[in-house]
């Protein structure tokens, strides 16, 4: 049996309906997790046939991938999405604190997902190609950022993809590990007091 050759929708309704399995299979995706999700959810989910998901997927992985690309930003890097946010030496500490406060707030994935979707990130070479790229932009972004509004740091790059990773491990506490012992409170003012620190 041939394979189905993959087509990229040209006319507006079947652009339509390979961005409603897009989203609807990343839905499945964050909800349940990428394991417990097939393309026959997918397909009930988006209202299409399972045949009509192999007309412009390979498989479920490239399903996820193209989430990733559409959804991914604003669930894991909306830093990336900084272009009215203006950094003032004066204010600097307030104003991580409620990057930080949105980052958290975007986090919509389920525990089950966000596991298993960071395993692959260190085990399939496209996940991990996907996570290293929005990274290193999010570093760029987030220096550049800094740089235009006078912030004059030495050795920027390397300092801020350590705060980004501050932000996201504090992240992950607050949202999945949720430790009962700690406040997070107190947590939150402990990293940004070190992001601002480093970034001095």
């Amino acid at each position: 049996m041939s394979e189905v050759e993959i087509r990229e929708p040209k006319q507006t309704r079947s652009i339509e309906t390979k961005d409603k399995i897009i989203e609807a299979g990343f839905e499945l995706i964050c909800t349940d997790g990428f394991y417990n999700t097939n393309t026959s959810k997918i397909a009930k989910k988006a209202g299409v046939s399972t045949g009509i998901i192999y007309q412009y997927f390979k498989d479920k992985k490239d399903i996820l991938l193209n989430g990733l690309d559409k959804y991914a930003d604003d669930i894991f890097y909306p830093m990336l999405n900084m272009s009215n946010i203006k950094f003032d030496k004066n204010n600097f500490a307030d104003i991580m604190k409620n990057m930080i406060k949105k980052y958290i707030s975007n986090h919509k994935l389920s525990h089950t997902a966000h596991e298993e979707i960071t395993a692959m990130a260190h085990s399939d070479k496209d996940v991990a190609y996907f996570f290293y790229k929005r990274e290193m932009d999010m570093t760029y972004k987030f220096g550049s950022a800094l740089t235009e509004n006078g912030f004059d740091i030495v050795n920027l790059n390397e300092k801020v993809h350590i705060v980004l990773g501050l932000i996201d491990n504090l992240c992950h506490e607050i949202v999945y590990h949720k430790h009962k012992e700690l406040d997070y409170e107190i947590m939150t003012d402990v990293v940004v007091n070190e992001i601002v620190n480093i970034l001095k």
